[in-house]
């Protein structure tokens, strides 16, 4: 009887020593530091530099604010007035863009996603590449590169944006008005000296960028490609 208590005593002894062992989250890898932080913050949390990110972390910006982090061979700079949400996608940092705008910089094709609405932004080569992307509303985006080329991705059709060019993206063909408003269509569907139109279709149309924005661009791409900054 004594011995059958002891068997007892030990098999319920090694459920209580295993368990908590079990039972320890495996402990999420960092995605990136912040470099630069200024009115902004993490969560709901304010931000310094040096601080840890990590996938799913919710990035925001003040409107005099602005927030550099470091990922992997990438950098991302939300700009004032911005929200991100950064994470790790098929390996390789990404963000969503949800509102404001950000400028990010890449050493590889792979190296970083910037998706926004439904469209991704990344490199076009393994080539170093700068790129902003403005969210204006769910259904149009401002996409620039400064260096570089990049390539833009919605519903399976892409553009690639050569250096120094920025292409207006309307996600939503409904986004041009009214059917037959300006748009010189025919009641068979048709531009006068175009091809069809089609419902849906996402464009990509070529804009000037404005004195302002191209000073802008020059102060983010001496942050982002300086290797002597922090």
């Amino acid at each position: 009887m004594q011995g059958l208590r002891a068997s007892l005593a030990a098999f319920v002894a090694i459920p209580l020593t295993i368990s908590p062992t079990c039972a320890t989250p495996k402990p999420t890898p960092s995605l990136g530091t912040v470099i630069t932080a200024d009115h902004a913050r993490v969560g709901e949390s304010s931000v310094e530099v040096g601080a840890t990110i990590f996938s799913g972390d919710r990035l925001s910006t003040e409107a005099q604010g602005s927030m550099q982090i470091r990922a992997g061979a990438a950098r991302l700079l939300l700009q004032g007035s911005s929200v991100a949400i950064v994470n790790d996608t098929d390996g390789a940092p990404s963000a969503r863009l949800l509102q404001g705008a950000a400028t990010f910089s890449t050493g590889n094709a792979r190296a970083f996603t910037l998706f926004a609405s439904r469209a991704s932004i990344r490199s076009d080569s393994d080539a170093p590449t700068i790129g902003q992307v403005t969210y204006l509303s769910e259904r149009e985006l401002l996409v620039a590169s400064k260096r570089g080329s990049l390539i833009v991705t919605v519903d399976g059709e892409s553009q690639v944006i050569p250096e120094g060019s920025s292409y207006r993206v309307v996600l939503d063909a409904l986004a041009q008005g009214p059917e037959g408003a300006g748009t010189g269509k025919d009641k068979d569907n048709k531009r006068k000296g175009g091809p069809p139109l089609v419902a849906g279709r996402n464009y990509f149309v070529p804009v000037v960028i404005g004195l302002a924005a191209i000073v802008t661009g020059l102060a983010v791409s001496e942050a982002l490609e300086s290797p002597d900054r922090p």
